[in-house]
């Protein structure tokens, strides 16, 4: 092995341990699916409280992702992540606390929120950790694993939840099933916790703090000593004289600009209805194939296998290709799946053609805004208000996340929609319309960050500090 490859495998290896924090996103927002139809008849909870219990974390999520700025800011990302991966692991033991520690709805939800606040800290901190120590040539593809993480976690936890659910009788399922389906995520969360340990600080980080000498170990060990040295003197130039900058100075108009672009990236993210299809698919499923609650199996199966795929693609061209191109053919095929789902709603022919438009738009999200949202928020905003402006703008994602859930049901069970000439398909022609606003949006006001460094990538903003 020679030293370039020697090099390689360490990035590799140390944006591995990093995407571990995407895999508990996944898994963390994917165990709830597993365990809710139990812990609901053991509490005996009404359908309001069920729906507090289940979106608890949401809340979680956008105040660990608002104090992920500060903590990454004051005591660095690798400690904010080893903080995350304590709550990760504080949450999943505490969800399935045994019936003789007195589990209760209350405590449930506690530790739901706890959970919530490490997914916070960790979607934030790790791909902005993976952006900054990582090349630029590769380094859309690096913060990419951070996304693929997501997708193997959403799927591997319900693998796990449907073993135990299989290995039990209902009755032991209410009993005891569901606090293992919550205990199964300390293995992923100590693995996370205990491994960051052994990760290096990020170099820009480090170069904000004064801690020169320390970022140029890390950089020669990334990069070689002469790449290394000049991505030194660049971090050096761009932050100049001044420390990272706190929330009450980013309202500067040029800086406030660039901060708002980022978070309305982020936000429609979510307003292409991505989780209305994984939340709520599983009826177009069972017109489309005739599955039923007996085969939601076969339907993860399915849309892990092409999120899985496509993402793959994604890391595979987003440092080819470039980000803009990758999202806005991606939103081509996002509206043409919707258009295919929504017209054979519209015209009750729903079938194998809705399943195609289905698969079609999740292929697509997997291709476009599910990794390269990530990657654009993780490169495009200056290193003086990294920490702060990428806080925000996945804040804004989890408060849109929140919105599309809560209101997605509202829409799709409301009588215009069912009773009407929609025939159920007027929340995927609402979607179409935010899917058009990405493309314009993203042809407008996104720079193109392919192959640039994090610093050249600041001077396209012109901004005047």
């Amino acid at each position: 092995m020679n030293i370039q490859q020697k090099r390689s495998l360490t990035l590799i290896l140390i944006c591995s341990v990093v995407a571990i924090g995407g895999f508990l996103f996944g898994y963390d927002t994917g165990v709830i699916n597993g365990t809710q139809f139990y812990f609901s008849k053991f509490f005996s909870l009404s359908p309001a409280l069920k729906g507090w219990v289940v979106g608890s974390a949401l809340l979680g999520c956008f105040v660990g992702a608002i104090a992920a700025g500060p903590l990454s800011s004051r005591l660095g990302r690798r400690f904010s992540l080893i903080l995350a991966g304590g709550l990760f692991t504080i949450s999943a033991w505490g969800s399935g606390l045994p019936e003789m520690l007195d589990q209760s709805v209350t405590m449930l939800v506690i530790f739901r929120i706890i959970g919530g606040i490490g997914t916070g800290i960790a979607s934030m901190n790790a791909p902005m950790y993976i952006a900054e120590l990582s090349p630029a040539k590769i380094r859309g593809k690096m913060v990419a694993i951070y996304q693929l993480a997501i997708v193997l976690g959403f799927f591997i936890v319900f693998i796990v939840t449907y073993g135990i659910d299989q290995g039990m009788t209902e009755a032991e399922n209410i009993s005891r099933g569901w606090r293992q389906m919550f205990w199964s995520e300390l293995v992923p969360a100590s693995l996370f916790f205990i491994a960051l340990f052994f990760v290096p600080e990020s170099p820009r980080w480090l170069m904000l703090k004064g801690k020169k000498d320390q970022a140029a170990r890390i950089l020669n060990r990334i990069n070689g000593e002469e790449e290394g040295q000049a991505v030194l003197e660049s971090i050096e130039t761009s932050i100049g004289q001044t420390s990272e900058l706190g929330i009450g100075q980013i309202f500067k108009k040029s800086i406030l600009a660039v901060v708002i672009i980022g978070s309305v990236l982020s936000i429609l993210q979510q307003f292409t209805g991505i989780n209305a299809v994984l939340y709520y698919g599983a009826d177009i499923f069972e017109k489309a194939l005739g599955f039923g609650q007996e085969d939601i199996l076969g339907q993860q199966v399915i849309l892990a296998g092409v999120n899985v795929v496509f993402t793959l693609l994604a890391m595979r061209n987003v440092d080819r290709w470039g980000r803009k191109p990758l999202i806005i053919w991606g939103s081509f095929g996002m509206l043409t799946g919707f258009a295919l789902l929504g017209t054979t709603l519209l015209t009750e022919h729903v079938g194998i053609l809705s399943l195609i438009g289905i698969l079609m738009f999740v292929g697509s999200f997997a291709f476009s805004m599910g990794p390269i949202v990530w990657v654009y928020l993780s490169e495009m905003f200056p290193n003086k208000i990294r920490s702060v402006a990428t806080s925000i703008a996945v804040a804004a994602q989890w408060g849109a996340n929140y919105i599309v859930s809560q209101t997605f049901p509202m829409v799709a069970e409301h009588p215009v929609n069912t009773e009407g000439i929609w025939h159920g398909s007027l929340p995927y022609f609402i979607f179409i319309a935010f899917i058009l606003l990405i493309i314009w949006f993203v042809r407008r006001w996104l720079p193109e960050t392919k192959g640039m460094t994090l610093e050249s990538i600041e001077s396209k903003w012109n901004i005047k500090w």
